[in-house]
């Protein structure tokens, strides 16, 4: 499809471009790190992130290392002592991940990125929107309008499995002793599988997860904290303060709740929206003081020999 130079670009990301200061070329797509303007002229994003850009990172760089830290512990045995170092390995891995995504990318070498401005759903999914002008031939102006939001999760994600392929193998192999020759190694096998369903979360669904994302955190955390205590059977603050572990968890989890307040309300109003920090503990201590009234044993003696 072949469009004059004084056609107006037809579609929401199709753009011409500028040369020396005069627009250019034929309607197309826009080379990476640049979107169409208003006036349909491809014009460079000089854009930082804002905050809400960097929870959303934030969010994505999380979840493999919650995955790995839960594989861990579910597949290092109530006895092994290489628990610990494997989560810290974890979170290493994924930091230093983390720092060599964010300096590979543009401006290169620095601890920052420019970003193109997310302005609605449909700037995740620009494949859904080449237009056919004349209804038989497409233009073709799929592109990154989100740049780089969508691509550097992506590249965080093959870090992430390099790095861990590289290390994680060695260590387990000297420190997991106590464990049989088939199990030590199951929590990288789990790895192999959800860093793939990682990627076509965020190929296929990343807008969706973008203004998804602070209440899945909250809704996760809320559920993942009532499934914790219930099964360590935490029905007071004693039950909770015996061991080092449960605090960890709890404070995990507190952490979780003040993410999502925090992406939730993007503290446009610190006046008004640091307050419901408060509300973080909240859930911990209204389920500790209701427990007692939901035991299951308390209710059936209380029901009496003929209920």
């Amino acid at each position: 499809m072949v469009l004059t130079m004084s056609a107006t670009c037809p579609g929401l990301y199709c753009g011409r471009m500028m040369v020396n200061g005069s627009v250019e070329g034929l309607c197309g797509v826009c080379p990476r790190g640049e979107r169409a303007n208003l006036q349909k002229v491809c014009e460079r994003c000089n854009g930082s992130p804002d905050l809400y850009d960097w929870l959303y990172l934030g969010f994505m760089a999380m979840l493999p290392l919650v995955l790995h830290w839960f594989f861990i512990e579910w597949y290092s045995g109530k006895k092994s002592s290489s628990a610990l170092l494997q989560h810290v390995t974890a979170m290493l891995e994924c930091s230093a991940s983390a720092v060599v995504t964010v300096l590979i990318t543009e401006p290169v070498g620095m601890f920052g990125i420019r970003s193109c401005r997310v302005q609605m759903l449909s700037d995740w999914y620009t494949m859904l929107y080449n237009p056919s002008p004349d209804y038989v031939n497409t233009l073709h102006c799929t592109q990154e309008a989100v740049y780089p939001l969508y691509t550097i999760v992506l590249i965080y994600y093959a870090f992430c499995l390099v790095l861990m392929m590289l290390l994680r193998p060695l260590l387990v192999k000297k420190i997991a002793c106590g464990l049989g020759k088939s199990d030590r190694f199951k929590s990288i096998y789990a790895a192999l599988y959800f860093f793939p369903v990682l990627t076509v979360l965020q190929a296929v669904g990343g807008g969706l997860l973008y203004y998804a994302f602070p209440y899945i955190i909250l809704v996760l955390s809320l559920v993942t904290l009532a499934v914790y205590m219930s099964a360590s059977e935490i029905q007071s603050f004693k039950n909770l303060l015996v061991k080092k572990k449960r605090l960890v968890v709890l404070f995990s989890h507190w952490l979780l709740h003040a993410y999502g307040i925090i992406s939730i309300s993007r503290l446009d109003n610190l006046r008004q929206d640091l307050p419901l920090l408060a509300l973080v503990p909240g859930p911990a201590l209204f389920y500790i003081t209701t427990a007692k009234f939901t035991e299951p044993s308390r209710i059936l003696s209380e029901g009496g020999p003929g209920h």
